[in-house]
């Protein structure tokens, strides 16, 4: 029988997986807490099948893993008479309609830096809407689980938009060179350097916003090249039937520069 494409089905499924004396004692010992950390890695595998260009089989596959998140979520929260599956479709399509009056409204034609300025705008008026607002901070709402370098990406962009910012990117990069300089003098002192270098990462996610360029895929792809580059050391001492360990950095150091050359060959 051909599979079903009807996401009603994979919603029954976990319903069975969840029922309690038939279904799976491994979902069935599952919480919100528990699960959590899976449906991080599964955007994290997302993003990955993506880097990779694997987009006709392995993204479907982690798209559908991720799916498989929510939905599992959704279920719980059904099992605790909070909400269902129904209402997380209901709070999307209602917040995507009301986030794009451009599109579904009369707030006319808008450049992208407007609709995000304008998304912001929408997103901080339904806060005032629910009433929590309140007390609330500049950078209240930024969770505190995310990875760090989203995180503090999430913190400058908030703090932006009131203000406090640097003027271009040349001052930021300025601000590099200084605290590159501040790391100098504690490089012998664990924990004074753990917090220059901190702040030297901290202004290398500034430089990359003012740049315009996104600062996580900026350092996936310095990842991917460093390790072509490594594996490229690796080959071409496999030729001599030697290892790494067998080579003086002199030695890798030169491979390195040749895989680097190879690489801007036409």
């Amino acid at each position: 029988m051909e599979a079903s494409r009807d996401i009603s089905r994979l919603i029954e499924i976990m319903a069975r997986l969840r029922t309690p004396g038939s279904g799976c004692p491994w979902d069935l010992q599952q919480s919100f807490q528990t699960i959590a950390p899976y449906t991080i890695e599964e955007a994290y595998e997302v993003a990955d099948a993506i880097a990779r260009g694997d987009l006709d089989r392995g993204l479907p596959d982690e798209l559908g893993d991720l799916l498989l998140q929510v939905v599992f979520h959704a279920r719980m929260a059904e099992e605790q008479h909070r909400f269902a599956f129904g209402d997380v479709v209901l709070a999307i399509t209602a917040k995507l309609l009301r986030r794009h009056p451009h599109v579904f409204g009369d707030a006319g034609k808008l450049e992208p830096d407007e609709v995000k300025s304008l998304w912001h705008e929408i997103k901080d008026q339904e806060k005032k809407a629910r009433g929590d607002a309140g007390e609330r901070r500049t950078l209240d709402g930024v969770p505190v689980a995310l990875p760090a370098l989203a995180r503090a990406l999430k913190l400058q962009e908030k703090a932006a938009r009131v203000g406090f910012d640097w003027a271009n990117a040349r001052d930021v990069l300025a601000k590099i060179a200084e605290e590159a300089e501040e790391i100098v003098p504690v490089l012998d002192q664990p924990e004074a350097a753990a917090e220059e270098i901190g702040d030297l990462l901290f202004a290398v996610v500034n430089l990359a916003r003012h740049a315009k360029v996104d600062a996580e895929a900026a350092l996936r792809a310095a990842n991917v090249k460093f390790e072509r580059r490594f594996r490229s050391i690796e080959d071409a001492l496999s030729a001599q039937d030697r290892a790494p360990a067998d080579a003086s950095l002199d030695e890798m150091e030169a491979l390195w520069n040749k895989a680097k050359q190879d690489e801007r060959k036409p």
